[in-house]
C-alpha cells in the first residue's frame, strides 16, 4: 500500500509539473504571437471595435486621442495615450516600437472643399513620412478607407455616382480625400501599407465572424445590397494584422 501511495504521489507531482509547463508554454507562445498595434480614431465608430477585437484576441493596444480621457474602455493590454495624426511630431513619436498602425479618422480642415485637406489624407502622408524615417523598422499600415473608391465598371469609381446634391460639402470632400489616399499609397514602394475598405453601408450589426473579402471592385448581393457591420470590419482589419495578406494592396470587406 505505501509504494502505492508513493507512485500515485510521484504521478500526480509528474502531472501537475506537466501542466505547469504547459501553460508556461501557451503563456509564452500567445505573448509570442501578440502584436503591439497603435489606433489612431480609437474613440470612433469603427476604431473603437478595432480597439475591442484586438484585445479579444491578446494584442497589446495603443488607443490614440486628442482626448484620452474619451477612451474609457480597460484593460491590462490597453494604454491610452493623447496624440494628433495631424502633428508630425506627435506621430513620429508614437510609432516607435508598434508593430501595426491603424489609422480611422474622418473628417476635413475647417471649412475647405479641397480634398487635399481632408483628414484621412493628410493623416496617410503624415504616417507614411514617419516610417519612411524609421526605415526596416518601422511598423506596417493599415488605413481604413471610404467605399467611394471602390470600381464599379471600368473607368468609374463609386464616388462617380453618387448623387452629390444630395451629400454634404464635407462628406463629398472627405471622400475625394479618401480617393486621395489610396493614390497617394499607390504611389508608395518603400512602406508596407494595406488600404481596407468597407462595403457601401456601415450597419451597427453585431460581430459574425463570416463576411467576403474583395479587391478594388465594389461587390453587391443578389439584390444589390452592400454593407457590413462595423464589428465584422474590425474582425477583418485584425485578421489583416495578424495574416499580412494584402501589403501595398487594398481589400474591401462585405457581407
Amino acid at each position: 500500500m505505501r509504494k502505492l501511495l508513493t507512485s500515485l504521489c510521484f504521478t500526480t507531482q509528474v502531472l501537475a509539473l506537466a501542466a505547469l509547463f504547459a501553460s508556461v508554454a501557451i503563456a509564452a507562445e500567445t505573448e509570442a504571437e501578440s502584436s503591439r498595434i497603435l489606433i489612431y480614431g480609437a474613440t470612433g465608430k469603427v476604431g473603437s471595435k478595432a480597439v475591442d477585437e484586438a484585445l479579444n484576441r491578446g494584442h497589446i493596444v495603443t488607443a490614440v486621442s486628442r482626448d484620452p480621457s474619451r477612451i474609457t474602455v480597460t484593460h491590462d493590454n490597453l494604454t491610452a495615450v493623447k496624440g494628433d495624426v495631424l502633428d508630425t511630431d506627435s506621430v513620429a513619436s508614437l510609432v516607435a516600437d508598434q508593430d501595426v498602425v491603424i489609422i480611422s479618422v474622418r473628417g476635413v480642415l475647417g471649412r475647405s472643399k479641397d480634398p487635399n485637406d481632408a483628414v484621412p489624407f493628410i493623416a496617410v502622408k503624415n504616417m507614411v513620412a514617419a516610417l519612411r524615417e524609421m526605415g526596416e523598422a518601422a511598423p506596417r499600415l493599415i488605413h481604413v478607407g471610404g467605399s467611394g473608391s471602390l470600381v464599379v465598371k471600368p473607368g468609374v469609381v463609386y464616388a462617380d455616382t453618387l448623387p452629390m446634391i444630395f451629400v454634404p460639402i464635407k462628406l463629398q470632400t472627405e471622400i475625394e480625400g479618401q480617393v486621395l489616399a489610396l493614390e497617394y499609397l499607390r504611389s508608395v514602394s518603400d512602406v508596407d501599407w494595406t488600404y481596407a475598405t468597407p462595403a457601401k453601408n456601415f450597419t451597427d450589426g453585431k460581430r459574425t465572424g463570416e463576411f467576403r473579402i474583395g479587391g478594388d471592385q465594389l461587390i453587391e448581393s443578389k439584390i444589390g445590397r452592400s454593407r457590413i457591420s462595423r464589428a465584422d470590419f474590425a474582425v477583418a482589419l485584425i485578421d489583416e494584422v495578424e495574416n499580412a495578406q494584402f501589403i501595398q494592396q487594398r481589400f474591401s470587406v462585405v457581407y
